[in-house]
């Protein structure tokens, strides 16, 4: 894919991101946002924050099960989505519903127990957030970098049990959010199981094509 295709794409992503947060303000202006408009912000800036995060976690298997490797180039514009949707989701709750109070917002997260899983997903993906630059890359190392990044698994895993907590009767929708990392996360253990074996194969037969090449002599003396 040409760089100007992907540069295209990028801006396409960009755009489709901003979607949901500029209906959201559009209806908030024209006073549509239903009975609870609060509420009703709160659950949209939640769901797209969650839906930005799964698809962030999508890119790499897509990637390798279809070897479009250019589509690597999303996923930092779909994490950081994720990041401001999940602050705006928080900041929401804090200001309109809480009015900014940080003691009401303590003893309401210790009444209801699934804000604080939620608040673990926002506490995880600030230091993803920081380091999502190229400089930050190369400071941190490409090793250390994505050690870093699997925080990422944690962040969704405490943003979809967050949903599934907070939700009282149809439990349908978070279920399919599970479900969906559950096959996201499985798709990347088995990788890294089979890779595993790889080494450990080609490990052992290393050792057979080094003892293969010894005389038999020595292969006689390291055996016993």
């Amino acid at each position: 894919m040409k760089d100007a295709d992907i540069r295209f794409a990028k801006l396409l992503v960009l755009v489709n991101c901003a979607v949901p947060a500029l209906l959201l303000a559009w209806d908030a202006w024209h006073h549509k946002l239903g009975a609870n408009p609060v509420n009703f912000a709160i659950l949209t800036t939640g769901m797209s924050a969650l839906l930005f995060l799964i698809l962030t976690l999508a890119v790499t298997p897509l990637r390798k099960i279809s070897g479009w490797n250019w589509i690597i180039s999303f996923r930092r514009s779909l994490g950081l989505c994720a990041f401001f949707y999940a602050c705006a989701h928080f900041l929401i709750f804090f200001s309109l519903d809480r009015g900014f109070s940080v003691s009401s917002t303590l003893s309401e997260m210790v009444k209801r127990k699934y804000l604080i899983v939620g608040s673990t997903a926002l506490f995880v993906m600030v230091p993803l957030a920081v380091t999502s630059t190229n400089g930050m890359i190369k400071r941190l190392g490409g090793k250390r970098w994505r050690d870093l990044h699997r925080l990422t698994y944690v962040a969704a895993i405490a943003a979809v049990t967050h949903y599934y907590m907070q939700v009282k009767a149809d439990v349908r929708k978070p279920l399919v959010f599970m479900a969906v990392l559950t096959v996201l996360l499985g798709y990347r253990l088995v990788v890294y199981w089979r890779q595993k074996a790889r080494v450990k194969s080609n490990a052992t037969s290393m050792t057979a094509n080094v003892q293969g090449q010894m005389p038999k002599a020595e292969r006689m003396t390291n055996v016993q």
